[in-house]
């Protein structure tokens, strides 16, 4: 009966793979083509369109001959990229036509369809029959959530039940049937155990023919404005995502591009780390980006600004520093949404006092000073809004320029530059003032002004020998125009620019030396304690135009609150990976800066670093109180795919709570913890460890250090006992490659390796409780092997492990 379903299924493949084969021959001259055509059309585009200006006739033919020619040439390209597409999709099949089937019978039809599922869809040549089913197609669905028996899938068009007679997983390499298995509700463990075992690599793969039924939850929920998902290490959370971008492209791809969709990763070597999952799924890469990017993006160079590893690394290394505490104070309030609150009761304290402007100067005299500016401004209603107020601000400013510009064309300093021009300064006038009634831009568009330029060329013509103007005189007022026009392009930039608007000097101002100011300012919200430090601290770096990490979101969003907020309205979906090291701050600020996404966070709470940490478990977080209950949908990923089980059990021993976690059975070699009286020998055997982990031929080895500084250490300690194979990763480093690798934890966060070493997982290195996730993620990114180094007391943190969980190798 094996043999027969065998050569079934061997005999299947043949067919599909050689009508892809013969598809493929067809599209390939179409493909050339079309390229060849609209490359023609580019090369040749302005010998196919007459432009002829001299009546308005002519105009308005002109337009519309460019118009049809850029139309043609679009829909060239478009017809190219689509048939393209076609191609690398089928391409891309050829590899591994499908990895799944289902056999479905729906209710009242009586007849069973065969549903093959692959990355993409393929239609037989009648164009009516599938013999694949891409993978995000509503019936695919029945694959991940359902075993045999009575099922049911979504439609648009309503509900269809019926029942799965079967539930079948394939391995096939090209054209070669390796083996399939029949499963039940999950992906079957076999195909899992193999995929799993697999060693890692320098990019993301995707997991389209491993999704499990809670994966798939979040890779095809559709409804909800903020969709939270609180996942432990190791279970798929981005890889999920990723397959839910595609997934979104895909349902939506009429009203929805790849440039619509933002994902804000925790580093920039992650972002290459996934470049390839999209492309691999024959879709474009949405945007990608950091938080820090992003704020100075905003920030715009004017505030040199700590960035969120820098803020680490003083968390972790400078606990002995004067000022320590109130630093970290600071950090959490700054991140709180109290300080959100307190910074918009502050925005509306400024509507009727205390703001501050930035006065307008010119060759070391006021224009327009400060206190007039202040004046003007509080001479609106006190009912506008106070950014509303501000533009009006800027359009008074922008009148006032104007009007002493006109004053000015008549100072001495003008006609001591006058007379400094040189011939070409003169020409140049000459011909702007000949040019005077030429250059109008409405001659570019057809309007009713054109019959009216036409006329003043005209007259401009007839002029001769009766000239009304003078010549000489005009050139001089043309030069006194152009002299002053151009010394006063700055001042104008600066308030188009909005520069006239103190902003550090209104955040400063939040920071006073008296708590009773702020209380003022803030409607009375409290501050929090060593305030009188933090307000220093804030004040110091203020003044050196240098702003914390913390200190970043508050800022802009002040900033915002003052200038008007710069919506992205054209964004429609964010993804927020390592969701928990956000604050609830930072996410009122995206939410603000894109009104029109919705949002997905996927995070661990287990694995919270930094400060600022947000709690992405239970109903009452701050991200459920963003959007609202109803608009949120929490989903928990509680098993763990990444590490064997004997990994999992002895991480996960680690948290409280983390019982919770469910290992996958996938086995493998237990922890082991080598401790050594000399730190010299303990170094020597985590080197010889390294190399036999290379000779047996693992790929991807990371030294996960706690800091920087200890990276450095470590890298210099290695390389001196001769292993020159192996890269220094810092915050810098932009791509992730495979290899041996010396790496901080905070980085190596989001990323797996065949197997990790901690380099010092000793009481002196992690010994505070605040450091017992960031040991934990380090512990997590291995995938098959896991070594920790003690040189004398173990982190506390091990001393909740079960002894049985973990092998111990004492050094002499």
């Amino acid at each position: 009966m094996m043999e027969k379903e065998w050569k079934l299924e061997q005999d299947r493949l043949n067919k599909v793979t050689e009508k892809l084969k013969e598809r493929m021959a067809e599209l390939q001259p179409e493909v050339d083509q079309l390229y060849g055509q609209a490359s023609d059309m580019r090369r040749h585009f302005w010998e196919e369109v007459t432009v002829n200006t001299s009546t308005e006739e002519d105009f308005e033919e002109s337009y519309f001959s460019i118009k049809q020619q850029v139309a043609l040439l679009s829909e060239r390209e478009r017809s190219h990229q689509k048939r393209l597409q076609q191609w690398k999709n089928m391409k891309r099949l050829l590899q591994s036509p499908y990895f799944g089937r289902i056999d479905f019978t729906e209710k009242g039809l009586g007849h069973t369809e065969q549903v093959y599922i692959g990355v993409s869809s393929f239609l037989a040549s009648d164009g009516m029959d599938f013999l694949i089913y891409d993978w995000r197609t509503p019936i695919a669905s029945l694959y991940y959530d359902h075993s045999p028996g009575p099922a049911a899938y979504a439609t648009p068009g309503g509900l269809i039940s019926g029942t799965m007679e079967l539930k079948r997983q394939y391995q096939i390499k090209g054209n070669e049937l390796i083996n399939f298995f029949d499963a039940s509700v999950t992906i079957g463990d076999s195909l899992l155990q193999q995929v799993l075992g697999q060693g890692a690599n320098n990019q993301m793969k995707s997991i389209v023919a491993t999704i499990q039924k809670e994966q798939n939850a979040i890779i095809r929920n559709d409804s909800s404005r903020m969709l939270i998902v609180q996942g432990a290490a190791g279970s798929g959370k981005t890889s999920a995502a990723l397959q839910r971008v595609a997934y979104l492209l895909y349902k939506h791809r009429e009203r929805l591009k790849a440039d619509q969709i933002v994902l804000f990763s925790p580093n920039s070597m992650f972002n290459s780390y996934v470049s390839t999952v999209l492309p691999e799924l024959g879709e474009e890469n949405m945007q990608q980006t950091t938080f820090q990017e992003y704020l100075g993006h905003w920030l715009g160079g004017e505030m040199q600004l700590e960035d969120p590893f820098d803020q680490i690394e003083y968390v972790l290394t400078a606990q002995e520093t004067e000022g320590y505490e109130a630093r970290i104070e600071g950090i959490r309030y700054k991140a709180s949404e109290a300080f959100l609150h307190a910074l918009q009761h502050y925005a509306e304290w400024l509507g009727k006092e205390g703001m501050r402007f930035t006065g307008i100067r010119f060759q070391n005299r006021d224009l327009i000073t400060a206190e007039q500016i202040a004046e003007q401004f509080y001479s609106y209603d006190a009912s506008v809004r106070l950014s509303n107020r501000v533009i009006l601000l800027q359009e008074w400013l922008l009148k006032e320029l104007k009007r002493i510009a006109r004053r000015e064309q008549e100072a001495d300093w003008v006609g001591d530059e006058l007379d400094y021009l040189d011939n070409d300064q003169y020409a140049e006038a000459y011909s702007e003032l000949l040019k005077k009634f030429q250059r109008d831009e409405e001659m570019f568009e057809i309007s009713e002004r054109y019959a009216e330029v036409q006329d003043r060329l005209r007259k401009f013509e007839n002029l001769g020998e009766d000239n009304v103007f003078d010549f000489s005189d005009q050139q001089e007022v043309m030069l006194r125009q152009m002299i002053v026009k151009e010394h006063f392009k700055p001042l104008r930039r600066m308030v188009k620019r909005m520069k006239f608007v103190d902003i550090n000097g209104l955040y400063g101002q939040l920071f006073d030396e008296k708590e009773s100011a702020y209380l003022a300012m803030t409607d009375g919200e409290e501050v929090p304690p060593h305030w009188l430090e933090i307000a220093r601290q804030t004040r110091e770096k203020l003044g050196r135009e240098e702003l914390y990490y913390e200190d970043a979101t508050p800022y802009l969003f002040l900033k915002e609150l003052i200038e008007g907020a710069r919506m992205n309205t054209i964004v429609r979906h964010i993804f927020v990976d390592e969701g928990q090291d956000y604050s609830p701050f930072q996410y009122a600020f995206l939410k603000r800066l894109f009104p029109n996404a919705r949002m997905t966070v996927l995070g661990d709470f287990g694995q919270a670093i930094f400060t600022q940490s947000t709690n992405l478990q239970g109903g009452d977080t701050p991200l459920v109180r963003l959007y609202g209950e109803s608009e949120t949908s929490l989903i928990a990923l509680l098993r763990s795919y990444r590490s064997t089980k004997e990994n999992v059990e002895f991480t996960r021993s680690m948290l409280p709570g983390g019982e919770e976690i469910q290992p996958f059975d996938r086995r493998g070699r237990k922890p082991v913890i080598t401790t050594a009286h000399n730190r010299n020998s303990l170094i020597g055997q985590l080197a010889h460890d390294l190399k036999a982990m290379k000779a047996e031929g693992l790929g991807s080895i990371a030294v996960i250090t706690k800091t920087a500084a200890e990276s450095k250490e470590a890298y210099e300690a290695l390389t001196a006992l001769g292993l020159g194979e192996i890269r220094l990763v810092t915050k810098d480093t932009l791509t992730f490659e495979t290899g041996a690798m010396v790496i901080p934890a905070y980085l190596a966060k989001g990323v797996e390796f065949d197997a990790v070493l901690i380099y010092d997982a000793s009481s002196e290195a992690y010994n505070r409780e605040s450091e017992r996730k960031l040991f934990y993620t380090a512990c997590t990114r291995a995938m098959h092997l896991l070594n920790l180094y003690i040189h004398g007391e173990w982190a506390p943190y091990l001393n909740s492990v079960n002894k049985e969980l973990y092998e111990v190798q004492a050094l002499e």
